[in-house]
């Protein structure tokens, strides 16, 4: 019995930044929403006791948005990685990233040893 090919790491980055975009997509709508909402200028949510205000629901799909254009990000250099035949290795020390830490982090620019360094240094 022959089993289908796993998907390359480019394959599994390229599906996921598919997603990513699907999801910036929705996140920018939800935005352009509570814009015009606020723009109406008769809503006066603020002192509305009932639920969440207009400021909390645009701080929490901005910062939803942030973080799939900073995840759009990393997946465009692994991406690059790909290309140029550099994924898997550490960008610090040219080492090999483990295999377990880019299942975890498909992303990941460095190997262990060197983002516990980089990390220390925060």
């Amino acid at each position: 019995m022959s089993t289908a090919a796993e998907p390359s790491p480019g394959e599994l980055l390229a599906a996921r930044r598919e997603q990513l975009l699907r999801e910036a997509g929705v996140a920018e709508s939800r935005l352009s929403d509570i814009r015009s909402t606020r723009a109406g200028g008769s809503d006066d949510d603020e002192h509305d006791p009932e639920g969440e205000t207009l400021s909390a629901q645009w701080s929490q799909a901005e910062g939803l948005r942030a973080g799939l254009v900073d995840e759009l990000a990393q997946l465009d250099r692994a991406l690059d990685r790909v290309a140029d035949g550099t994924y898997g290795s550490c960008v610090r020390c040219g080492r090999p990233i483990g295999a377990e830490r880019l299942v975890a982090r498909p992303t990941a620019e460095l190997c262990i040893d060197c983002a516990r360094i980089v990390e220390a240094r925060r």
